[in-house]
């Protein structure tokens, strides 16, 4: 009797127990009903209007704005090489010197030909003297004679007078003569002056100079080494490598679509990542030729390198700035949702969300500019753009800068 008694006070606290859990459970639910709900907070950037720029940044990588293999122009054995790789060398400084001793007789060979040919030049002219001189006799013993004849005939014989014209024939003659022979000796002459120049400038090709400043990058022969002469085809071997490193090469591929805004003049941002240089250039030339294999035409930026400081096979960041438009109205990328028809999501007025189709102009990596559809001062949504509906309540919140940058960088990855 007595556990029948306690089963049946469990029994009622426990009814008691649920009772109260309902009733309170249903309190609550009812608190919930009442209780009105909070529109969501939104970040917000405002459109404005500002400088904006299509940019394009391509990895570039420095090359020597020349670069040549030294050859020499004779053959001949090194007798001195005094340059090795790395040093830095001038215009016209002397490389290396060649041993070339058959070269040397042919110097003096010609040299000894031009003083023959002066001396035999100097023996002709004197015969020329001697010549004159015995045609201004032959010469006037005729007019002697002839003046007498004239002024009385017979006093003079006519077979006398006959010789004597013929003597004077004969002594012009040989004066010609003896010039014609003097012109013959002053054109061996020429021939010698150039034979020499010919052999001096052979020989002075022995010494192998720099064409141009630079820093020498290979040496490929040592005091000793037989050169071929560069001439000889298929036997010819460089002494040096020259680079001109003064001046750099930037070169960069330009994708095919982005290579009619490329015009000689443009102006570009260039970062060296080895160094964490950064500064401006300018596009001097580019082939104006678009590669089959990777559709992209090459581009080069000249860059002053007068310390040395940046090395051929370094890389470079270069931007372009292909489009620029300075009072464009700009939203963040983030904010713009691409499709058949652009559109941003804004609040208006009232708190409420719009869904507004726009117009898009230029873009960067970070913004876009809206020609169409938007004001200066709209509050557009950035972030969380799926889960808002057009007409819902919201609270805006104006993004801070910081966060609006990230959302940037976000758009532009």
């Amino acid at each position: 009797m007595r556990s029948k008694r306690v089963v049946m006070v469990i029994a009622c606290v426990l009814i008691l127990g649920l009772a109260l859990y309902l009733v309170r459970s249903r309190r609550h639910a009812d608190a919930a009903e009442e209780a009105p709900t909070q529109p969501p907070v939104v970040s917000t950037a405002t459109a404005h209007t500002g400088e904006i720029a299509n940019q394009l940044t391509v990895a570039g990588i420095f090359q020597p704005f020349q670069e040549i293999d030294v050859h020499g122009k004779v053959s001949g054995y090194i007798r001195h090489i005094y340059v090795d790789i790395g040093d830095k060398v001038r215009q016209g400084q002397t490389l290396a010197v060649l041993e070339v001793p058959e070269l040397q007789a042919q110097v003096v060979g010609a040299r000894a030909g031009v003083s023959q040919s002066q001396e035999n030049i100097a023996r002709l002219q004197s015969e020329v003297a001697r010549e004159q001189s015995m045609y201004a006799a032959a010469h006037a013993a005729y007019v002697r004679l002839k003046l007498a004849s004239d002024q009385q005939p017979g006093l003079v014989a006519a077979q006398e007078l006959e010789d004597a014209q013929a003597r004077d024939k004969t002594a012009a003659a040989q004066v010609d003569a003896a010039k014609s022979a003097v012109a013959a000796a002053q054109g061996q002459l020429g021939v010698a002056r150039a034979e020499n120049l010919r052999v001096g400038s052979m020989a002075d090709y022995a010494t192998i100079t720099a064409p141009y400043t630079g820093v020498v990058t290979m040496r490929y022969a040592d005091t000793g080494s037989l050169i071929p002469a560069g001439t000889a085809e298929g036997l010819s071997q460089a002494v040096v490598r020259l680079a001109q490193s003064d001046v750099l090469r930037l070169r960069m591929p330009v994708p095919e679509q982005d290579v009619p805004m490329v015009h000689i003049g443009s102006t570009v941002r260039v970062h060296v990542q080895a160094t964490g240089q950064d500064f401006a250039g300018t596009v001097i030339r580019f082939t104006r030729d678009v590669s089959n294999a990777t559709r992209t035409m090459l581009t080069e930026v000249d860059v002053n390198n007068p310390t040395l400081a940046l090395t051929p096979g370094m890389y470079a960041d270069v931007t372009f700035n292909l489009q620029e438009k300075p009072n464009a109205l700009i939203v963040p990328a983030s904010a713009v949702i691409q499709g058949d028809q652009p559109a941003v999501m804004l609040v208006d007025a009232n708190d409420q969300v719009e869904k507004r189709p726009i117009v898009l102009g230029i873009a960067s990596a970070n913004s876009q500019e809206v020609t169409g559809g938007l004001n200066p001062g709209d509050r557009v949504i950035i972030g969380g753009l799926s889960s808002l509906q057009p007409g819902e309540k919201v609270t805006p919140k104006a993004a801070p800068e910081d966060l609006v940058n990230f959302q940037h960088q976000k758009a532009g990855q």
